[in-house]
């Protein structure tokens, strides 16, 4: 346009030029001004190539060097947890995600949406993965066996744990990609290198690039979509109204807890549309309103699509599939208000019933907390402090990345950024807050993975302080900068086994789980090791050792193991003991909580995977077999109410503290109409479950209900150790 506005004028001038020519100068001076003219329209032209060539080609080394950030993190990654077995959850969403390809249906696995397991299951069905028929499942740990049974022995676990791993790889790949896209719209190129360079680094985020899990796809999208959003609430353009809400609507199919992100984004683009919309009338704000509106309403589209707009989980029946009833999955919710919203949400058709059916397992478990106490700081805790999560990433992260980030929020409070940066960073920090609060009176027995959406915001929160080193003169700041990033390089990029990583202020890698012992510590990463050290050691001598490392039983059998316990008749005499004698193999989120084996040494260690030999005195690990095993009689597609009854009083009788196992005996005599034998077990729990929690509370009112009215008419209460 510029270079047509020029060329009409030139054609002016040289019009009126011939056109006129006495208009007092001289032919040579009318040459001259003619030849100057062309001449700053030439400049002019270049100036202007010049300007596309240098935007083009600054274009051209920010996806180059992105492009290069993420095949090292993959790169990286790959290296460092080639040894990784499974996690505790991955063969559960990888066997969920092939029956959802190959099904159509969503029952298995419905606690999470199917984003994650979608991509993987079609991969790994595109490959033959093998799908065992349905049967009816007796709640969630007859599921899970169910599902995990067809990864370890109808598959090949190894093979499908390759393919799983490239697909992840290549999912969390394209998410860093979006993360640093939507960076770069909002703070530029600099900021979004930068943050993408903070997240490459940090060992966690290393360790979850290949495992199937929600947690990082939905800490990646949850940031990129306030990102998006803010970009949009800014320009109201159509496009980026488009993209705020297709990465809204991934981050819900990714996981439940990503309702905080849609709370957010409704809450900035509230703020946004009403309250700094400078000179606009209360007709443009209203629009903008609807925008808001229409972005969320999109997301939830987008949600809806990933069931493929389906109401029923199943495609051939309007009936429900699910191990458990929605509507006793929504009446274990111990709050009315989620209660209230989840019937809600249920009977309103809002979500697909899959999806309301995990919000509320997802509320249960997560936001009302397991019945689980937490070793975390050096202490024990019946529920973790509020300052758990924090004190969690203080500890995960690289000392050097804290550094930055500490940087860059001196940096954001003193106002030494560009101002139009501050306000998109308190969005960005805001969504970080919503989740720390939301964290904090919930559950804590995952630790890190649970906290993974801060991470994000705290990659653009220290990016500034490389940002303001790459501009700035002070040679005080790009030393401190330096600095960090070299400290962070050093103690992360070298760890093999990068989800057990922590820094230095708890004593580094090694002696961590000395001072907590949540979902950080270990996940059952350490299988392979596990069998291999079996393998060698073990069988050929023909021991059979006690396998207290949290391992799932199908996987145990699929990698061809044996241990005290397989065998219910062999072993009798050695279950029934309270002591364990010969070789005892545990990870290291046991030895904290096992007295007799606190100060002991062990024969092998292989990271967190602890190996013992000697005998020792463990009553809680007799308490606990017996609890599973009068798990295994209830939940069972043929139950065996007296058999759990009798292995239940006798783990109560050892350890009533243990109040969830009182519970489930109370349940078991309330479904046999043993009206005293019920209210003994619900009295013994209430004695011993703690005051503050909300199961004192249900309790008292089952107790009460017991003693006045016909059993038929009470409902078993639901054990906080089954979620």
């Amino acid at each position: 346009m510029i270079f047509y506005r020029h060329r009409v004028s030139s054609k002016k001038v040289s019009d009126s030029f011939y056109a006129e020519p006495n208009l007092g100068f001289s032919l040579l001076t009318r040459m001259n001004l003619k030849d100057k003219f062309n001449m700053k329209i030439e400049n002019e032209m270049k100036t202007e190539k010049t300007a596309k060539f240098s935007l083009s080609k600054r274009h051209l080394i920010f996806f180059l060097v992105l492009f290069g950030l993420i095949v090292f993190a993959v790169v990286r990654s790959s290296i460092a947890t080639r040894l990784d077995s499974f996690t505790i959850d991955e063969a559960y969403h990888i066997g969920a995600g092939a029956a959802y390809v190959q099904t159509g249906d969503f029952r298995l696995n419905p606690e999470h949406p199917p984003l994650v397991k979608l991509w993987t299951g079609a991969f790994v069905s595109s490959f033959g993965y093998q799908l065992s028929p349905y049967r009816t499942l007796q709640d969630k740990a007859d599921e899970r066996k169910f599902v995990e049974e067809d990864i370890y022995l109808n598959n090949d676990p190894d093979l499908i744990q390759s393919r799983a791993r490239t697909a992840m790889f290549a999912l969390n790949g394209l998410l860093l990609f979006l993360f640093a896209v939507a960076t770069r719209r909002v703070f530029g190129d600099v900021i979004a290198l930068a943050a993408t360079a903070f997240l490459v680094i940090d060992p966690t985020v290393a360790a979850h690039l290949p495992v199937v899990m929600t947690d990082l796809p939905v800490a990646l999208l949850s940031t990129t979509a306030v990102l998006f959003a803010l970009a949009a609430f800014r320009s109201w353009r159509t496009i980026d109204l488009i993209f705020a809400a297709l990465a809204l609507g991934l981050a819900l199919s990714a996981k439940h807890s990503a309702v905080i992100t849609m709370a957010a984004i409704a809450i900035i683009g509230i703020v946004m549309a009403i309250f700094l919309a400078r000179n606009a009338g209360i007709v443009v704000r209203l629009r903008r309103v609807g925008l808001v509106a229409a972005v969320l309403i999109g997301a939830m589209i987008v949600l809806w699509s990933f069931y493929l707009f389906r109401f029923s989980e199943s495609p051939v029946t309007s009936e429900e599939q699910f191990n458990r009833s929605l509507a006793e999955k929504i009446s274990d919710v111990n709050s009315p208000r989620y209660r209230a919203g989840l019937n809600m949400m249920a009977r309103g058709h809002l979500f697909p019933r899959a999806y309301t059916w995990g919000m509320a397992d997802t509320i249960r478990a997560g936001a009302e907390g397991r019945a689980r106490s937490v070793f975390a700081f050096g202490n024990r805790y019946k529920k973790a402090p509020f300052y758990f999560f924090p004190g969690v990433i203080a500890v995960k992260l690289p000392l050097g990345l804290l550094l930055l980030t500490v940087i860059g929020a001196v940096l954001l409070i003193a106002r030494k950024i560009p101002r139009e940066f501050i306000a998109p960073l308190c969005g960005v920090i805001g969504l970080a807050v919503l989740f720390l609060i939301v964290l904090s009176t919930g559950s804590s027995y995952a630790g890190i993975r649970h906290a993974l959406p801060i991470i994000p915001p705290l990659a653009l929160l220290a990016s500034l302080a490389i940002y303001k080193a790459v501009e700035s003169k002070s040679y005080l700041l790009r030393g401190a900068v330096a600095a960090a990033l070299i400290a962070a390089l050093i103690s992360a990029i070298p760890v093999l086994r990068p989800w057990e990583y922590y820094n230095e202020t708890v004593g580094g890698t090694p002696n961590a789980y000395l001072y907590f012992s949540d979902e950080g510590i270990d996940i059952s990463l350490r299988a392979k090791e596990l069998t291999e050290y079996y393998n060698e050691n073990l069988r050929t001598a023909g021991e059979i050792p006690f396998i207290l490392y949290p391992m799932r039983q199908a996987e145990r059998k699929g990698r061809g193991l044996d241990w005290v316990g397989k065998n219910l008749e062999r072993d009798a005499e050695k279950l029934d003991s309270e002591m364990l004698s010969g070789t005892v193999i545990m990870g290291a989120r046991q030895v904290r909580s096992k007295p007799a084996f606190r100060e002991a040494t062990p024969i092998a260690r292989f990271g967190n995977l602890f190996v013992f030999r000697g005998v020792f005195h463990d009553p809680d690990t007799k308490v606990l077999r017996l609890a599973n095993r009068a798990n295994n009689k209830i939940y069972s597609a043929e139950p065996d109410i007296e058999g759990a009854i009798k292995l239940l009083s006798e783990a109560v009788a050892l350890d009533p503290k243990k109040y969830h196992n009182a519970v489930e005996l109370g349940n078991q005599y309330l479904k046999l109409g043993k009206r005293e034998d019920a209210l003994r077990a619900y009295q013994i729990a209430k004695e011993n479950a703690p005051a503050s929690d909300a199961i004192s509370e249900l309790l008292t009112r089952q107790i009460e209900r017991v003693e006045a009215e016909p059993l038929e008419q009470i409902s078993p209460l639901r054990n906080p150790k089954v979620e």
